[in-house]
């Protein structure tokens, strides 16, 4: 199997959701504690790049039989007999190595919690089966990006105490409104996106059984639903320390219109999930951007002494 076929099989342009998350959870890291980069970018980015690719490989080796009955996705590698079991576990195997060998080389602490996306990966599949919960869990899969980028930073400096210990070791603890309401966010966003993206195997999902938002409720609940739950996203941006200037809130606030927007109009659209794709793909963007942005022209107050 080449390269062009792995990076179709883990669907490598999703990176773009997941990057600019990971890259802000980098850079909020920085200005906190008022440190220059440094090559933990790079472990970040190995470790990020080979969790992106272990959970897809699992989603694809543990749905392969829905997959297989649905028109949409029959024709994905493991559906189609195009890639072997074997090959797929193979993959799962360097995706890991990957991710491990980049958070080893970034801390013990990094080391030490990497079983938890792991096990949020391996348990996402599943969801579907029972709960149209599921999109909140694929969200919490991508709000971990974030997090995971800070903790790699923090961790440097503070140890475990990054996770367990307090700002000025009396007030509140370092994550709580630096990292958390970021990764609170991006877990929305992706819900509502993936909502909005299962709108296209509704019969399929009810069919098999499948408990996806659109497939459980109606057209109106969906729509409406994700109107909610981009306001509260937005809202939990707001919040966030790094929105001490109007870079971040400003573009917050612009790409949370356009993605209410999109979903709204989506009859107006030709192909309205390759739309919504876009404009989900550049919310990010967009966000990481702003905040450098920001960074550069409005220097924050929350970092340490």
């Amino acid at each position: 199997m080449d390269a062009k076929q792995i990076f179709s099989f883990i669907k490598i342009e999703h990176t773009l959701f997941s990057l600019p998350f990971v890259l802000m959870g980098y850079f909020i890291a920085l200005e906190q504690f008022n440190i220059p980069p440094s090559i933990d970018l790079l472990w970040i980015l190995l470790a990020a790049v080979g969790a992106r690719g272990l959970a897809m490989a699992l989603n694809r080796i543990i749905d392969r039989d829905i997959d297989a009955a649905n028109p949409r996705t029959e024709n994905r590698h493991l559906a189609s007999g195009e890639m072997s079991l074997q090959t797929a576990w193979t993959l799962c195997a360097v995706f890991l190595a990957m991710l491990l060998i980049g958070a080893g080389l970034l801390n013990p602490v990094a080391l030490m919690m990497s079983w938890l996306p792991v096990l949020v990966f391996v348990i996402y599949p599943y969801m579907k089966r029972y709960t149209w919960l599921c999109h909140l869990w694929l969200g919490l899969c991508l709000g971990l990006a974030p997090a995971g980028a800070w903790v790699a930073i923090a961790a440097d400096i503070h140890g475990w105490a990054a996770i367990t210990g307090m700002f000025d070791y009396n007030t509140e603890f370092l994550w709580a409104s630096t990292i958390l309401p970021i990764s609170l966010g991006v877990t929305l966003w992706i819900t509502a996106f993936d909502i909005n993206y299962a709108r296209m195997d509704v019969e399929s999902d009810r069919e098999q059984g499948i408990h996806s938002f659109p497939s459980t409720f109606d057209e109106k609940a969906t729509t409406r639903t994700t109107v909610q739950l981009t306001l509260v996203w937005f809202a939990c941006f707001a919040i966030s320390d790094p929105m001490d200037g109007i870079w971040f809130l400003a573009a917050a606030g612009g790409m949370a219109v356009i993605n209410i927007w999109v979903v709204l109009a989506k009859e107006k659209f030709e192909d309205f999930q390759t739309v919504l794709f876009r404009a989900s793909m550049l919310t990010g963007w967009a966000l990481l951007l702003a905040l450098i942005i920001g960074f550069m022209l409005e220097p924050s107050e929350i970092m340490l002494d």
